[in-house]
């Protein structure tokens, strides 16, 4: 466990005590959390964007063929609609949580209900903001793989497809990729970048994906180097499924300074979302910023002085 110098620990407890009650407001970047439709009546004080965790995903709209479920996501964008909260969409083509039946079908059908899914997503929300088109292309690639494309000549030829397809359904969406250990790895970096390249060229891409996962341990120079070489493409950046895992709250508060400037700070970066906030609502323990108690951890007091203190020194962004 790392050890902090006396000095940090006053800087850290000075920022709590003077902590105000819900986030800054007036940026042109947002801090959003995942949202799956149920009443949550402290989102809005602490969060300014919407990501469907689970509720977004084609293994859970149709996880029987043909029969849509769409009531989350219809709870969700109603909710994004009447807060002004835009909301990204994830995922259309991923290879976990696609729904059980595709994998046996033959290409054909594979193609035709891909297709499917995002034109009927696009039909019910056609004012979406964002979305994650393809999720995980180097760690899960979809069953259906071959049948969008497979490697084809570039190599990423069912990537493509994809994002070709989406473009025509969303024409007035921002169409983001999305993969993790990109802050932190280098090699994943680099292929992530030819996907990258293989679509900004075609005029397919709006903005990159980075999943935060396990960020505890990055060195803040490392990820700083990373947004800077992805930042080389001149797209916007979005910082996504944020969460930082410390069950002591100094040590999730040493880890949160350490990190979240970084990525709040950096001129690509033009949004950042969490992963979740509640105890008992994570996908990873200890990560929440609300504990069992209904509390504010030490990190959420801080990040919310932060980003008082940023707006007032550097204005709106």
């Amino acid at each position: 466990m790392t050890t902090y110098p006396h000095s940090k620990l006053l800087a850290a407890l000075l920022y709590v005590l003077l902590a105000s009650s819900s986030l800054a407001q007036g940026y042109d970047k947002f801090l959003g959390n995942i949202f799956n439709g149920n009443p949550d009546p402290l989102f809005e004080k602490y969060w300014n964007q919407i990501t469907p965790e689970n509720a977004g995903k084609w293994g859970l709209v149709e996880a029987s063929r043909d029969k849509m479920l769409w009531n989350s996501l219809d709870l969700m964008f109603a909710y994004a609609e009447d807060q002004g909260f835009p909301v990204k969409q994830h995922t259309f083509v991923w290879g976990q949580q696609e729904p059980n039946w595709v994998a046996g079908l033959p290409p054909e059908e594979q193609r035709a209900e891909v297709l499917e899914w995002m034109t009927l997503f696009a039909e019910r929300y056609p004012d979406v903001t964002m979305i994650d088109v393809v999720n995980e292309a180097q760690h899960a690639p979809p069953s259906f793989k071959d049948a969008i494309g497979g490697d084809g000549e570039t190599g990423w030829d069912w990537i493509v497809w994809s994002f070709e397809r989406a473009r025509e359904l969303f024409p007035d969406a921002q169409l983001l990729i999305n993969d993790y250990n990109i802050l932190c790895c280098g090699g994943e970096l680099e292929t992530y970048k030819e996907q990258i390249a293989l679509l900004h060229e075609r005029g397919l891409l709006d903005g990159i994906g980075v999943q935060a996962h396990s960020l505890e341990t990055a060195l803040p120079s490392t990820v700083q180097r990373h947004l800077d070489s992805l930042a080389e493409f001149g797209l916007p950046i979005y910082v996504s499924e944020l969460e930082l895992r410390e069950s002591d709250d100094l040590q999730q508060l040493y880890i949160y300074q350490d990190i979240f400037p970084v990525l709040w700070q950096h001129p690509a970066v033009a949004g950042v979302t969490l992963w979740g906030y509640k105890a008992g609502e994570m996908w990873r323990g200890t990560a929440e910023l609300v504990d069992w108690f209904d509390e504010e951890r030490l990190a959420l007091q801080w990040l919310m002085k932060y980003l008082e203190y940023d707006e007032l020194i550097n204005g709106s962004r």
